[in-house]
C-alpha cells in the first residue's frame, strides 16, 4: 500500500508539473483570456470552435449560462430558452466581471487544455488524500499534508479564476506561479515522508546550509524572473506579439538584477556540487541540478539574443520549477544526517 501511495504521489507531482508546463504555454501564446469566464469556457464545458457558435441566431436553443458576443460584449443566457425571430434583451444579461469579449479558437483551446490539466491534477491529489488515511495512525502528518494539497489545489483554482477576472493582471499571475511551487514542495515532502527505505545521503551541517542557500537563491531568481515576465507582458501590449525584438527594449532594472543574480545561482550550486564531490557523497541529484542550470542559462541567453525562440519561454519557466523541486528534495535528504563526515 505504501508503494502504491508513493506512486500516486509521484503521478500527482507529474500532473502538477504538467499544469505548470501548460500554464507556461498559455502565457507564451497569449492565450490567458482564451476562456473569458470560469470554470466553464464561454459558458460551455467543451468550448466552441467556430465564431458562429457565439453569435445570436433565430430559432436556436440556449442553455442557462451559455455565452454569445453582441456588440463586443459577452451576453449570458439567463435561462434555458429557444430564440425567436428577433433578439430579446430580456433573455440575456451582460457579463460584468470584465469587458473582454474576443474569441480566438486557438487561444480558447490552449487555455482549455490548461484547465483540463488542472482538473486532472486536482483529481489525482484528491485520490492521494483519500489514500493517505492509511497513514492516520502511524504518520498523521502525511494525511494532514495530503489534504492540505487538496485545499491548496482548490485555492490555486480560485487564483486562476481571479487571474481571468483581472484580465491577466501580472501580479496575480506571479502569485499563481508561486502557489504552484508551494504545491510541488508539499508533494515532494509527502513523497519523502512515505519513503520507508533509508536512502538519505549523509551531509554535514555546512553542506545542509549550502543546499538551503542554493534553494533560497533559486526562489529569489524565480520571483525576479516573474517580474521580468511582467515587464515583457507590458512590452507585448505596447508593441504587439510579432515585434519580439522590441520586447526587451530599454529593460527595467529588475531585468539586469535577474541576469546578474543568475551568476550567484550558478556559483552556489557549483560550490555545493564540489563539496558533495569532495566528501564523496555521490548524490546524483546534484548532477541533475547542474544539467538543469546549464540548460536554464542557455534558454535565458537565447531569449535575449535570439528574440524569444519558440518554446524558449515555457522551457525556461518549467526548468526553473523543476530545479526548485530537485533542490527542495536535496534539502530534505540532508535534514537529518545520521553521521557527519569530517568537516572541510
Amino acid at each position: 500500500m505504501t508503494k502504491f501511495f508513493r506512486k500516486l504521489a509521484k503521478i500527482s507531482l507529474i500532473l502538477v508539473y504538467l499544469v505548470i508546463l501548460a500554464g507556461a504555454v498559455v502565457r507564451m501564446t497569449g492565450s490567458g483570456m482564451g476562456c473569458p469566464d470560469w470554470p466553464k469556457c464561454f459558458g460551455y464545458y467543451i468550448p466552441p470552435t467556430e465564431p458562429s457558435e457565439l453569435q445570436w441566431e433565430p430559432n436556436r436553443e440556449f442553455k442557462k449560462g451559455q455565452v454569445i458576443i453582441v456588440n463586443e460584449t459577452l451576453q449570458v443566457a439567463k435561462k434555458d430558452f429557444r430564440t425567436s425571430l428577433e433578439y430579446n434583451k430580456g433573455n440575456w444579461e451582460t457579463y460584468t466581471k470584465h469587458d473582454y469579449a474576443i474569441f480566438n479558437p486557438w487561444h480558447t483551446w490552449v487555455e482549455y487544455v490548461n484547465r483540463l490539466c488542472g482538473a486532472l491534477a486536482g483529481l489525482a491529489t484528491l485520490a492521494l488524500a483519500i489514500a493517505s488515511f492509511k497513514f492516520w495512525k502511524t504518520k498523521k502528518r502525511i494525511t494532514i499534508l495530503s489534504w492540505l494539497v487538496v485545499f491548496s489545489m482548490g485555492f490555486q483554482a480560485w487564483l486562476g479564476a481571479t487571474v481571468v477576472y483581472s484580465v491577466l493582471e501580472p501580479v496575480k499571475i506571479t502569485v499563481h506561479m508561486i502557489m504552484a511551487l508551494f504545491i510541488v514542495a508539499l508533494l515532494l515532502y509527502i513523497i519523502y515522508m512515505a519513503n520507508n527505505e533509508d536512502k538519505r545521503i549523509i551531509y554535514d551541517k555546512k553542506t545542509l546550509i549550502m543546499a538551503i542557500v542554493a534553494l533560497c537563491f533559486t526562489l529569489v531568481q524565480i520571483a525576479m524572473g516573474a517580474q521580468v515576465r511582467q515587464f515583457v507582458d507590458h512590452q507585448i501590449d505596447l508593441f504587439g506579439e510579432t515585434s519580439k525584438s522590441m520586447w526587451l527594449e530599454n529593460p527595467s532594472i529588475i531585468f539586469y538584477a535577474h541576469r546578474s543574480f543568475s551568476i550567484l545561482v550558478v556559483l552556489i550550486n557549483c560550490l555545493l556540487a564540489y563539496r558533495i564531490y569532495k566528501l564523496k557523497l555521490g548524490h546524483f541529484k546534484m548532477y541533475w541540478i547542474l544539467f538543469i542550470l546549464i540548460v536554464e542559462v542557455f534558454s535565458g541567453i537565447s531569449m535575449y539574443y535570439l528574440n524569444f525562440p519558440f518554446t524558449s519561454q515555457p522551457l525556461h519557466l518549467v526548468l526553473a520549477s523543476i530545479l526548485f523541486g530537485v533542490q527542495f528534495y536535496l534539502v530534505l535528504d540532508a535534514l537529518k544526517p545520521k553521521i557527519s563526515p569530517k568537516t572541510l
